[in-house]
């Protein structure tokens, strides 16, 4: 899965490529490294606009998922002597969320599959992690880092815990999709790789 990429061309090519009506990122500086649960840029419709805006990488986990981390964390309160509250317990719950999409089909997915929950993810490169090769390694378009886009989705305004020591907070959540690799990527990491749109009809749908 690519959990680190970069953006680090400047905010009017982005403003340009994408077409955007308007930006509400305010001052956007070069963002070398990308992060699970930090703060990025995305491209999302507003009725017939296109709005630039800063959203945090990682959608909503699955219930189940959260569901299955607080009962082990129950159980491991229980195996102590302490009691547990488990609907509280769920409830604060931490999810840094889903970073990379793959299974569009599931049911976690459908209240995002509509058009006005896709977005644009502008990217410069990205990395994979292999082990063999001594840790991350970079993709891009050409020696220069063109621009292009993950397709992404996104939600507006989730509350959920995504630090224990923040507690609940209500933002804005975005991930991009998933397939099989193509070359270089497949030879470095063979399960997965972004969605990569590079063309304007591409990036329209």
């Amino acid at each position: 899965m690519c959990n680190l990429y970069s953006v680090t061309t400047n905010q009017e090519a982005i403003r340009r490529l994408f077409r955007v009506d308007h930006d509400l990122t305010g001052n956007l500086p070069p963002l070398p490294g990308v992060f699970p649960d930090y703060a990025a840029p995305i491209v999302r419709v507003d009725g017939d606009e296109r709005v630039l805006a800063m959203a945090r990488w990682g959608m909503p986990s699955s219930r189940k998922a959260l569901m299955d981390a607080a009962s082990s964390r129950a159980d491991k309160l229980r195996a102590k002597g302490r009691e547990v509250d488990f609907d509280e317990l769920l409830r604060l719950e931490p999810d840094k969320g889903t970073t990379n999409v793959r299974n569009t089909a599931s049911r976690h997915w459908k209240a995002w599959r509509e058009p006005t929950h896709r977005c644009l993810v502008p990217f410069t490169s990205f990395s994979e992690f292999n082990k063999a090769a001594d840790g991350d390694i970079w993709f891009a378009f050409g020696e220069h880092r063109p621009f292009a886009a993950f397709a992404g989705i996104w939600t507006p305004q989730w509350t959920s815990v995504r630090k224990v020591k923040t507690g609940p907070e209500t933002i804005d959540l975005f991930a991009f999709l998933t397939t099989e690799p193509s070359e270089p990527v497949a030879s470095i990491h063979p399960k997965a790789m972004p969605v990569i749109l590079t063309t304007e009809a591409e990036r329209d749908a």
